[in-house]
């Protein structure tokens, strides 16, 4: 009889490729790893593990039975969804990710409002960018990810993967409060083509849509300053270092010196949870994810109000109000 958890390691290490990766997967030492699976080449008399430099690979006789593997895991989280579903109770653990922002924005509500209705539910949060999200759902190191893509550059999605869009994320341009377009209604992004600009660092979604954006535009920004939180990109605006894309999500307190103008081409950043297909009627799921619905429908509320609290400012004051009105509220 194979041991349901020496395949799940096996499987680890199909999906990661190394015996560290596996481990960090599994959440556990890499002597583990090690012991689970000679114990599994003892169980099935054969070797499955054969040495690769420094690292390890799997033998022909070890990839087969990873195959079957994949699929008898699958298979089993099929069943405890049907058993959890059927049972009708929110309980267990349920391990979620998100990018930063979302994560400040949404899991303080949505983790309150899961522990008051569900307190026999654990939930375990991390921050992930979303491509990694993705892939940590895909292998079964995540439940459920909240990730994002833009209006003009969509975010590669892999099927076995359910989504629920969350939220619409419209960003500003943020920028020095002496900056000369800071008191305009609304600017347009080729405006910018001779400003530094504050950006996220390289490699992320956000910053390849930022230059694929800016490209589109007709110019090559000039990117002077990388940071990856935006309460740093706004401190450095703040200095009068440079410009940046600010969405309102996680964005909390914007500081003095700070103007945030609308995007004239509308910008929007799609906010949505992933999980995987096979775990869809598990209740901990569709627990986690009205949650962030309710979560996401409050940020929108205070966005909405914000904005409207930002026009009115900016209609009886001017733009040193409206800079004020959205310093003061975030």
């Amino acid at each position: 009889m194979l041991n349901l958890e020496r395949l799940r390691t096996l499987d680890a290490l199909a999906r990661h490729g190394s015996v560290s990766g596996a481990a960090d997967g599994l959440h556990v030492t890499t002597s583990a790893v090690s012991q689970q699976m000679a114990k599994l080449e003892r169980e099935v008399g054969q070797q499955l593990l054969a040495k690769n430099g420094r690292g390890v690979r799997l033998t022909d006789a070890g990839r087969l039975l990873a195959d079957h593997a994949a699929r008898i895991l699958s298979q089993v989280e099929l069943a405890q969804s049907d058993i959890e579903a059927q049972r009708g109770e929110v309980v267990g653990e349920v391990r979620v990710g998100a990018f930063p922002t979302a994560a400040r924005g949404l899991f303080p509500v949505a983790m309150t409002s899961l522990r008051k209705a569900h307190p026999e539910l654990r939930v375990r949060s991390r921050e992930l960018e979303p491509e990694r999200a993705i892939r940590e759902v895909v292998r079964g190191d995540l439940d459920l990810a909240v990730v994002l893509d833009w209006s003009n550059k969509r975010l590669p999605v892999p099927g076995g993967l359910a989504q629920a869009h969350l939220l619409d994320d419209i960003p500003d341009l943020a920028m020095p409060a002496d900056h000369p377009l800071a008191g305009r209604a609304e600017v347009d992004l080729e405006e910018f083509a001779d400003d530094d600009w504050v950006s996220w660092p390289r490699g992320e979604f956000c910053y390849e849509w930022l230059m694929f954006t800016l490209r589109s535009k007709g110019f090559e920004p000039r990117i002077a300053h990388m940071a990856e939180e935006h309460h740093t990109q706004l401190a450095l605006i703040a200095a009068g270092l440079g410009v940046c894309i600010a969405p309102p999500l996680g964005r909390g307190h914007v500081p003095e010196g700070v103007a945030l103008v609308p995007v004239r081409q509308g910008m929007r950043r799609h906010v949505y949870a992933v999980w995987r297909t096979d775990a869809d009627r598990r209740p901990s799921i569709r627990a986690a994810v009205e949650a962030l619905r309710e979560a996401a429908g409050a940020e929108e509320a205070r966005g909405a109000e914000e904005a409207r609290g930002a026009e009115g400012s900016r209609g009886s004051e001017g733009s040193s109000g409206y800079e004020g009105s959205r310093g003061s509220e975030g």
